[in-house]
This record gives C-alpha cells, sequence and structure tokens, in this order.
C-alpha cells in the first residue's frame, strides 16, 4: 500500500477520562488527525482514568509486534461487598458488615505479590468458543476459565479514611484484571471486595505525566498535535537496534535477508531487532532468523517506504 503522504503519524500518549470507552478515545483521535489509522494498545475500562496509548497513522501497524509490557495502576479496594462485575459499577450480590484490620489486609496482600493465577472475569474481551465473555455474562451465562499466571512485580496497600476503602499500588504484567485482583483479596479476607475506581499510570515504558486529555488535544493547533506525537520508534526502545550502511539499507528494503557474518553481528535467532539507517534513523522492524548459509535478519514491518 502507498503511504499516505503528510499523513501524521506517531504514539500520542492520552489521559482518558471517566465514562468513555476506548473506542469513543479511538474515534475522536481519528476526528483530531483526519486520519482513519489510529488504533491503541491496551483497553481501560469506562470507569477507569489515565493512560491509554494510541497509535496514529503508521504507529496503528506495530500494534501486533508490541512485547507484553508492564503497566502500573492506582486502585481503590472496597471491602464488604461482592459484584457481578467486580467492580462498583455492577450489581452487588453480597455485603458483609464485618471488616478486617488493616493488618490483616496488609498481611494477605503478602500472598499476591509475585507470579500468582489469576482467572479472568466473565466481565472481559477474551473469546472462548468465538464469543466474548462480556456478551455471555450480558446475556446472563457463565463458563469456566481456565487460570492464567500474571505477575504482580509491586503491590502496596493504603488505607483511607473510609474504612471500607483500600488504595492498591499496583505494577503488574500485560494481562492482569484489576477488579479481579481487588474480588480475591477481598474473597481471602472473607468479606468480598470489589474495584471501586481505577486509574492507569503507566505503561509499556510511557508515564501519565505526558499525557494530554482529548479536551487539551481538541484545543490544540495542528501544529500543537503533530508535536504531541511521539515517534513510532518509542515503541520498541527495549529492542536491540542494528544500524545498516546503506547498500544493506537497500536490500533490507527490497525485501532482502542481510547475513550478520557481514553485518558483523551475532544475535540469537528469533531476536527482533530496530532496524536503522546509517544515521541511526528507524525504518522496520527486523528478526533474525536461520538461513542454510547462517543467521541472517530480515525486515518485518516496514513503517517507511
Amino acid at each position: 500500500m502507498q503511504q499516505i503522504q503528510n499523513e501524521s503519524s506517531g504514539v500520542l500518549l492520552i489521559d482518558k477520562h471517566a465514562g468513555a470507552t476506548s473506542h469513543d478515545i479511538v474515534n475522536k483521535v481519528r476526528r483530531a488527525y483526519g486520519t482513519r489509522r489510529v488504533g491503541h494498545t491496551g483497553t481501560l475500562d469506562p470507569m477507569a482514568t489515565g493512560l491509554l496509548v494510541v497509535l496514529v497513522g503508521r504507529a496503528a501497524k506495530a500494534a501486533e509486534y508490541l512485547v507484553a509490557d508492564t503497566k502500573h495502576y492506582l486502585a481503590t479496594l472496597r471491602l464488604g461487598i461482592t459484584t457481578d462485575t467486580e467492580d462498583t459499577t455492577g450489581e452487588v450480590i453480597t455485603t458483609h458488615e464485618s471488616l478486617p484490620q488493616k493488618e490483616q489486609v496488609e498481611a494477605i496482600c503478602e500472598a499476591f505479590r509475585g507470579k500468582i493465577q489469576q482467572v479472568p472475569p466473565m466481565y472481559s474481551a477474551i473469546k472462548i468458543g468465538g464469543k466474548k465473555l462480556v456478551d455471555i455474562a450480558r446475556a446472563g451465562g457463565e463458563i469456566e476459565r481456565a487460570p492464567r499466571e500474571i505477575e504482580i512485580f509491586s503491590l502496596t496497600v493504603t488505607p483511607t479514611d473510609t474504612p471500607t476503602d483500600y488504595t492498591l499500588d499496583v505494577v503488574c504484567s500485560s494481562g492482569t484484571y484489576i477488579r479481579t485482583l481487588c474480588a480475591d483479596i477481598g474473597k481471602s479476607l472473607g468479606c468480598g471486595g470489589a474495584m471501586a475506581s481505577l486509574r492507569r499510570l503507566g505503561a509499556g515504558g510511557f508515564d501519565i505525566e505526558n499525557a494530554v486529555t482529548v479536551a487539551q488535544l481538541e484545543q490544540m493547533t495542528p501544529e500543537g498535535r503533530e508535536a504531541k506525537l511521539l515517534p513510532i520508534e518509542s515503541l520498541f526502545e527495549t529492542l536491540p537496534a542494528m544500524r545498516l550502511p546503506a547498500f544493506f539499507e537497500r536490500l533490507c528494503r527490497s525485501g532482502c535477508e542481510i547475513y550478520q557474518k557481514k553485518l558483523r553481528t551475532d544475535l540469537a535467532i528469533g531476536t527482533t531487532v530496530r532496524l536503522c539507517d546509517e544515521r541511526g534513523h528507524f525504518f522496520a522492524l527486523g528478526r533474525v532468523l536461520d538461513y542454510p548459509d547462517g543467521s541472517a535478519v530480515k525486515s518485518i514491518k516496514m513503517f517507511e517506504i
């Protein structure tokens, strides 16, 4: 496909407001930048606020190549209730008047740090048998879900002025459901629990401090909006960079594999790399593959033609 001339492209950090779906944000960004090619790297529920990493223009092609990333959340755990959605937007199923002491809450949370098993909630976009769990749940159904391994890198619990509520500061692996974490903590305490609020502070190396709201974006000049776009390469900063001399760059852009012995590199088979020109300018993702004559790097996704 021919590259659209003068199309806005890059990574946009949005501070999502409560009540909006992630798709709502995508539509607003499409209008702001005048392009249909907009996606995002991780959904936030309507009740949640905070960082949504939005991919604009050519950056939208990067979504399928993004590695699982670490996320940082600030959540409110409300003890004494359970709901069908595991958060306070759902229907209350049980209530419990007797609440644990904060020392008990802190002690229980210790068991949720590190690698743990988590059963995905019914109210999620996960598909089983071609159907979204959330659609099954809304129809009144429930099916068995296999637990998944997640990792809680850090979990800090702090009491609030409200006896039922605790603030959870969580750094976790991709795929972690914070409302399920709240529900599981409440279950372990014997009183039940649900998520009362959620704010994402960081994801994939990006931080909420650098994000803008949709309202701010809509008030900017076209030049101001362009200035908010981070380079596509910022999505892949953890990957090794490979600078190609002009001759090898031309071969790579033509779809040819470049043998590592010619580049004097020795990366492991399967390694994904950032391909740059001799000046260090990023233009594609590549992967090290095994060929009859040795290992070579070949482009797998071009971001500049």
